[in-house]
Parts: C-alpha cells; sequence; structure tokens
C-alpha cells in the first residue's frame, strides 16, 4: 500500500494514488476487527459497563465519513486532469500496479482455499476481491497509456476507483449509524422475536415493551417486558433460562434483561 502511494507520487497517477486508499480503506476495515478483539479484552468499568466495544463502531463511522471526503478530493483532482490532462511515468506506474496485481491476486487466491470455513475470513476475502479488480484496472490504464499515449484514462479509472470506495464509505456509515443510534440488529425481526417467546414458550402470555440493538460487531442485546402466568419464583426462574437459551441459539442474542409482569387469575 505504501509502495503504491510513493510510485502514485513518483509516477504522477492518480490511479495509483487511488488504489493505494482504496486498499488503504479495506486494512482499515481488518485493523478495526484486531482492534475490537484487544479492547474486549479490557475490563469493564462502572463508568463503562459494556467496556470499550463501542469504540469499533465510533471509529467505523468517523473512518466512513473521511473516505467520503478523500473521495471527494480524488474526484476533484481527476476533473482537473480531466480538464488539463498529465504527462504520467508509465513505465512506474506499470511496476508498481503489476507488484500490486501479484500480491492481491496471491492474497485473493490463499483467502479463496479457507473463505468458506469462516464468516471473518469470507469477509476478508470480499475485501480482497476489491482490491483485486481496482488493481486490474490500475493495470489495463497503464497499458492503455504505454500503447495508445492517452493520458486521460488514468482520471477515468481513479474515478471508478473513487466510485468503489464511496459505496464501501456509505455502507459503513449507513451499518456503524444505525448501531449509534441503537437501532433494531439488521438480522432481527422484533415482531418475529415476540411470536416466538409467545408461541414456543410455555408459560408466556404476552410480550412488550421489547427492544434489541447491537453493542459492538456480533454483539447483541434485548430487553423485554414478558407476561407470565402466576407460579413459584423457582418456576419463574427456570422460564428465564428457556427464554435466554432460545433468544441465544435461535437469535444470537446474549445480552438480555427480561422484566417478568404476572398474569393474575380473576
Amino acid at each position: 500500500m505504501l509502495f503504491e502511494f510513493l510510485g502514485g507520487f513518483l509516477s504522477n497517477s492518480l490511479a495509483l494514488i487511488s488504489d493505494a486508499w482504496h486498499m488503504l480503506t479495506h486494512l482499515f476495515a481488518l485493523g478495526m476487527s484486531y482492534f475490537a478483539i484487544l479492547l474486549a479484552m479490557r475490563p469493564v468499568t462502572k463508568k463503562r459497563t459494556y467496556g470499550f466495544y463501542r469504540a469499533e463502531i465510533l471509529a467505523a463511522f468517523v473512518n466512513g465519513i473521511a473516505l467520503i471526503f478523500i473521495s471527494a478530493y480524488l474526484v476533484y483532482e481527476a476533473v482537473l486532469r480531466f480538464i488539463s490532462p498529465q504527462k504520467i511515468k508509465v513505465g512506474e506506474m506499470l511496476f508498481v500496479a503489476g507488484f500490486g496485481l501479484l500480491i492481491n491476486g496471491f492474497s485473493t487466491y490463499l483467502l479463496a482455499r479457507i473463505s468458506h470455513h469462516d464468516l471473518n475470513v469470507r469477509s476478508a476475502f470480499l475485501h480482497e476481491i476489491g482490491d483485486l479488480v481496482s488493481s486490474v484496472a490500475v493495470v489495463a490504464a497503464g497499458l492503455t497509456i504505454f500503447y495508445t499515449n492517452s493520458y486521460i484514462i488514468d482520471p477515468l479509472i481513479s474515478l471508478f476507483i473513487c466510485v468503489l470506495i464511496v459505496i464501501w464509505a456509505v455502507k459503513l456509515i449507513i451499518d456503524s449509524g444505525n448501531i449509534l443510534l441503537e437501532a433494531s440488529p439488521k438480522h432481527l425481526d422484533i415482531d418475529e422475536v415476540a411470536a416466538v417467546l409467545k408461541n414456543e414458550v410455555s408459560g408466556v402470555c404476552e410480550v412488550h415493551h421489547l427492544h434489541a440493538w447491537t453493542i459492538a460487531s456480533s454483539m447483541y442485546a434485548l430487553t423485554a417486558h414478558v407476561v407470565i402466568e402466576d407460579c413459584q419464583v423457582s418456576s419463574a426462574n427456570e422460564l428465564l433460562k428457556k427464554i435466554n437459551t432460545l433468544l441465544e441459539e435461535r437469535f444470537r442474542i446474549e445480552h438480555t434483561n427480561i422484566q417478568f409482569e404476572c398474569l393474575l387469575k380473576k
């Protein structure tokens, strides 16, 4: 990535610089995952009862906004080069772009062999495909310039890569923004959760005031008022265990706060 930045400045290729930024966005995504693992190891405090898990989400939101501004600057530079094309050192551009293509191609090959075993690895594989596509585009731009001497292709490829960055950045902003606003997890249907608890857990009469949100990646929480039949405390405790087990196994919700309300018999 740093090699591409340096190569982009030395060869005066905006496409190469854009590709380096594109690789940086995916490197940041992998870095955030590692950062989240490190933060998860830190103990919770009385002030931060959920620990530092949200730091990952906040960093993603800020990163997404920063990428929009970076893309806007690259688009501005590309427009200027459309108006006044600049000479590019094609030899240096092709050398750096070709090297980047080999690295991305090899990484994609390795991840493709193991991506079906792990969701996190599959996510990294999809990111790597994006890097590979942009690297192919830059190499194609270099070859086109070499054979046609048309420098206009460089800002054109830069715009294409900017579109890829913006698409990824907008998705990042929306996903992280929804988590910060404590929207319901994407995989969760609140009505379905309430219906499952009512229909599949014996003793549950009604469910209301149900709220679910995402604490951090793959960490979900839920609170609910559950109306149950009049029973002993020991029976209510067993019922609570059944509810928590169902929520964890069916909906991947590990953090729950269930408030029981008794349905009094008339």
